[in-house]
């Protein structure tokens, strides 16, 4: 039986659940969103909206008008080009491609047992360190992190003689308020930067955000957030909670890894000693193999094609540990691991059918432009800086995201307005990508639409029966304050 939270803060909360429970499904929304679009294409044109585009080189200025999609021309476009939308949408052939490597790696096996071996092997006083961090790193396995890291995190703690939501508070900061870090890409660096490129097109055509465009700042956020999550723990959330009294007499049982399953870890460890050695010998000499043409690393297909890397690195060391542990016997079980982590996409191919238009219309009906210009004045006007501007949108993608749980969804959203108007204002669609991703993350761990927010409810009412919102928003609230804080400074230094 939940106990009903009481406090200004967690009513305030229960509305925001309330009300973004009654919001219509993501991909509604964007559907909305699209048909919304047409409708203001036809009143810009009626009222003769227009915005006047800021000389660039030596390109003179130039007045943008906007089209309207309701007229014949537009409709005819609308038809013939909404196939195109879908199948050309930059996100979505890199995320299946993606998935589809991380499959192998994560059915085969190997990813949880990677997660159980850095947990189970951490020495005690750098547990909750280890837990952190392994939340972080678990985010490039999609939902592992959460189904399996928090609860054994809670599991670990209990063994140990502490109090087991403390655990589960660690690896949770991690998993979830730690999304925006880690040492390896994921399937949503390649997502945000494939909407980050088709919003930034619509100021520069030719332009492209790699997925690759935020890793020196997810690597450095990495340790950052682990030694900052830690903090928090020992410091605020340990002693808040104080001692833990188990009234449950259960046995606690944590699986160790089997002897198959070190042999595998020992073959993958091998192998990828190997890709790494051969990388380097193909990289590092200035004709390498995998130089650019121009003989950068930057032009590299380990850069342009990373994608493609890590689909190969992952789906390699998946059936080196698949095979090993018997867990893939033939060709047919590597194929229906790969189809598994195809299923979980389904509703992501439905909602980005719908994204996919909404991004087209806004890009066609010079809609997406005439605001960023607006904004761009509006904000000239203003006088504000860099430092003073990325806290704003901070704030507001972080406000957002108690609202709509989807880091995609959001940025679908918003990157066609604020990547043109912060490239007008001379910011890189790079770095208004990984502000965004900073605002996006401090709340994820306080917000009720976080799809997995019911299921962290789940996992503390085993420790804690009267457990509710309330109970998770106070354990979790000064990690988002202090992520929030860190990450802004870190950001105004580099």
């Amino acid at each position: 039986m939940e106990s009903k939270p009481k406090g200004i803060l967690n009513k305030f909360l229960i509305i925001v659940e309330k009300g973004g429970n009654a919001l219509p499904h993501p991909a509604t929304l964007f559907a909305l969103f699209a048909f919304a679009t047409l409708i203001l294409s036809l009143v810009a044109f009626l009222l003769n909206w227009s915005a006047v585009m800021p000389q660039i080189g030596e390109t003179p200025p130039e007045r943008i008008f906007p089209v309207n999609l309701l007229s014949r021309e537009g409709i005819h476009s609308i038809m013939k080009d909404m196939v195109v939308n879908f199948t050309g949408f930059a996100p979505l052939g890199i995320v299946l491609v993606a998935m589809l490597g991380i499959g192998v790696a994560e059915h085969s096996g190997l990813i949880s047992a990677v997660i159980r071996l850095l947990v189970l092997s951490a020495p005690k006083r750098i547990i909750t360190f280890v837990l952190v961090l392994a939340g972080i790193l678990s985010n490039v396995a999609s939902d592992v992190g959460y189904v399996l890291l928090i609860p054994l995190a809670g599991i670990i703690f209990q063994s140990i003689g502490r109090h087991p939501i403390v655990g589960m508070a660690a690896a949770f900061a991690g998993v979830s308020g730690g999304f925006s870090a880690n040492l390896i890409l994921g399937t949503i660096d390649p997502l945000l930067a494939g909407l980050s490129t088709e919003a930034a097109q619509i100021f520069d055509s030719s332009y492209e955000v790699n997925p690759t465009a935020n890793y020196y700042f997810m690597v450095v956020s990495t340790f950052l957030i682990a030694f900052t999550g830690t903090w928090v723990t020992e410091k605020i959330i340990a002693p808040r909670l104080g001692e833990y009294k188990d009234e449950t007499g259960e046995e606690i049982n944590i699986d160790k890894l089997s002897n198959i399953e070190k042999k595998g870890l020992k073959r993958v460890g091998f192998v990828s000693l190997i890709i790494l050695v051969g990388t380097i010998f193909l990289v590092v000499p200035e004709n390498g193999f995998f130089r650019g043409l121009d003989g950068t690393i930057l032009t590299s297909p380990l850069i342009k094609g990373v994608i493609a890397i890590l689909f190969i690195v992952s789906a390699l060391l998946g059936l080196v540990y698949g095979f090993t542990t018997k867990k893939y016997k033939t060709d047919t079980d590597v194929m229906n691991g790969m189809s598994k982590s195809i299923k979980t996409l389904s509703l992501y191919i439905v909602l980005v059918f719908f994204a996919a238009q909404f991004v087209a219309y806004f890009k066609m009906s010079n809609l997406g432009i005439i605001f960023a210009i607006k904004g761009a004045t509006l904000i000239q006007n203003t006088g504000l800086g860099l430092i003073p501007l990325s806290i704003m949108f901070i704030i507001l993608a972080a406000a957002i995201n108690m609202l709509m749980g989807s880091a995609s969804a959001k940025w679908a959203i918003m990157a066609p307005i604020f990547i043109p108007m912060f490239m007008l204002l001379g910011y890189s669609p790079e770095l208004t990508q990984v502000i965004y991703r900073i605002g996006d993350s401090v709340t994820n761990i306080i917000s009720p639409m976080m799809s997995f927010f019911a299921l962290i409810i789940a996992f503390i009412q085993k420790y804690d029966k009267k457990a509710g919102i309330g109970t998770i928003i106070a354990t979790m609230l000064p990690y988002s304050i202090v992520f929030f804080i860190v990450w802004t400074i870190l950001l105004a230094l580099v």
